[in-house]
């Protein structure tokens, strides 16, 4: 089945290589056209550095709002959308078309919503990237309830423990160092969707630097992408330590009998079982019972610091994002007037070209997860501490996937429009380069977490370091490595739909035609055109990882 796939899924990228004409040549011809473009930006203009603390402010409290607004509303999905905590075949379904249906409409065009019941500012982006991230968080959160272990559940099951006392005590403490690090990998992603929807006027840097390249400033433009790539380095930075902390310490994080569900069900036992007893109680020297508490210690100091840093975070983003500031501006009226416009979908008598160009972003997606996979695979191999075995390599090949995971997409297609000119060419190249990221985490992650046994026994028979990665190491990553390749797929035809906006082909470039002409029939369209592929390719990546397991 494995065999089965990569060989579908190599076939799939040449064709589409080929299809869309890509070549490493392409690069070398657009070498004159990047020499005049950077002639034409230097010397740089510089922003004032109030106008950067404002809009970095700005930036960074609407993608924190944003990513909470879809944890929040993503943990009940992926209860319901788990086979784990929800028997109901029906309740499964449904709950995994809504975490698809989330992730099929695109960003820009919830924005285009929010921007006209709120006008410009902050909460259109807030309300668009946190139901947009409902796709993804939703899709992680349910996959990871369904990764727990099912000795914990099964032994309250046996002692008449409830359904939410089992969710509680069984599920969440094994899934809770996946959701935290679901959420801050989310974080890292809205900072970068955050410049694509400045085009339609959610405030902050995108904002700016859609403005400045609409003057024609293009040395100020730049100058703002790059502040929003230096932002994204030091966040995904600062998200890979936070992750890194939380997740070596998640064995000391009690939630278990003297944990905060211990609290919250305190007196609440269930009816004919014997439920530990809660708190123990001891007599104190006067002959009252006092109960006996944990004693104070660096987790659980920790545990409330990072709850305070949480609510420091939260209050700092609601005051200086401006989001309290916000007052509807069309009214609810105006906003479903043009709720209205976008039903029933049309096709504004280019329905042959909407299909060609929905076929060329699928393309896209498949020629960008290709070319991407063919370098994650080795920088990921190198970047794995097991298998390296030097650590300047494992160093320098995580640095380099760092590196490139702070890339914002739009910058880089914005790059390659400009080197290699419009079309998909410059599409495939920009995903490709962000699918090294990501791939190449997922890579490394997944060969630092395989059996050490079965590479030992094969170093005990003298194998070379060759046989034993293909014959030990890959078939133990080999579910990872294809889950991390479909929701790569999954990405690269999203973001091949936004690439579109800014030339980089597909059928962005009709979605945008649409926005600006007000077609919002055509919008609609284009967007059950892009969830029908999307919710196919869901159904395809549940099939493969029931097959692989």
């Amino acid at each position: 089945m494995v065999v089965g796939f990569l060989c579908l899924f190599v076939g799939t990228g040449i064709w589409s290589l080929n299809s869309l004409g890509v070549n490493i040549a392409a690069l070398g011809q657009g070498a004159s056209n990047a020499e005049m473009f950077i002639r034409r930006i230097w010397p740089l203009s510089l922003p004032s550095a109030e106008d950067v603390l404002q809009q970095t402010g700005i930036t960074l409290g609407t993608v924190f709002l944003a990513t909470l607004l879809s944890i929040a509303l993503s943990l009940p999905l992926a209860v319901w959308a788990s086979s784990v905590t929800t028997p109901s075949a029906l309740h499964q379904f449904t709950s995994r078309g809504l975490i698809v249906a989330a992730r099929a409409v695109p960003d820009v065009v919830l924005a285009i919503l929010f921007v006209r019941l709120f006008g410009l500012g902050a909460l259109p982006g807030i309300l668009a990237m946190g139901l947009h991230s409902i796709g993804m968080v939703g899709k992680l959160y349910a996959d990871a309830i369904e990764q727990t272990a099912p000795g914990p559940r099964e032994a309250l099951n046996s002692i008449g423990a409830t359904r939410a006392q089992r969710l509680l005590t069984a599920v969440v403490p094994q899934a809770l160092p996946a959701f935290i690090a679901i959420g801050l990998h989310r974080f890292d992603i809205n900072l970068r969707v955050s410049a694509v929807l400045g085009i339609v006027g959610v405030a902050g840097i995108g904002f700016e630097m859609t403005n400045a390249f609409a003057r024609l400033d293009f040395g100020l433009g730049i100058s703002w992408a790059l502040i929003l790539l230096l932002l994204c380095l030091l966040t995904e930075m600062v998200s890979t330590s936070i992750r890194r902390v939380l997740l070596r310490g998640s064995g000391d994080v009690e939630f278990g009998a003297h944990g905060f569900r211990t609290r919250l069900f305190r007196g609440r036992r269930a009816s004919g079982t014997n439920m530990p007893p809660a708190a123990p109680r001891t007599a104190s020297p006067t002959g009252t019972a006092r109960r006996v508490s944990p004693p104070l210690s660096f987790s659980r100091v920790r545990r409330w610091l990072y709850v305070v840093i949480v609510v420091a975070a939260l209050m700092a983003s609601l005051f200086g994002s401006g989001v309290l500031e916000t007052r509807a501006s069309a009214g609810w009226a105006g906003f479903a007037t043009t709720l209205g416009l976008f039903w029933p979908p049309g096709d504004a008598g280019m329905l042959d070209r909407l299909l060609l160009a929905l076929l060329e972003t699928i393309q896209i997606g498949l020629a960008a997860t290709f070319l991407g996979a063919l370098l994650a695979v080795p920088v990921g191999t190198l970047a794995a501490r097991n298998i390296s075995g030097n650590r300047v390599v494992h160093g320098a090949c995580r640095g380099f996937v760092l590196a490139v995971r702070g890339l914002p997409e739009l910058v880089v297609a914005i790059v390659f429009v400009v080197v290699i000119g419009l079309g998909p060419v410059a599409g495939v190249f920009a995903l490709a380069l962000g699918s090294v990221g990501l791939l190449g985490k997922i890579v490394a992650d997944s060969l630092e977490e395989i059996d050490a046994g079965p590479l030992e026994a094969m170093s005990a028979l003298g194998s070379s370091r060759t046989q034993r990665y293909f014959t030990a190491v890959l078939p133990q990553a080999a579910p990872a490595l294809i889950g991390g390749l479909l929701y790569q797929l999954d990405v690269n035809i999203r973001s091949a739909t936004l690439l579109g906006l800014v030339g980089a082909g597909g059928v962005g470039f009709y979605l945008l035609q649409a926005t600006q002409t007000r077609e919002y029939e055509v919008i609609t369209l284009i967007t059950l055109m892009t969830f029908t592929v999307v919710f196919a390719l869901e159904l395809v990546s549940m099939l493969l990882r029931r097959l692989v397991r």
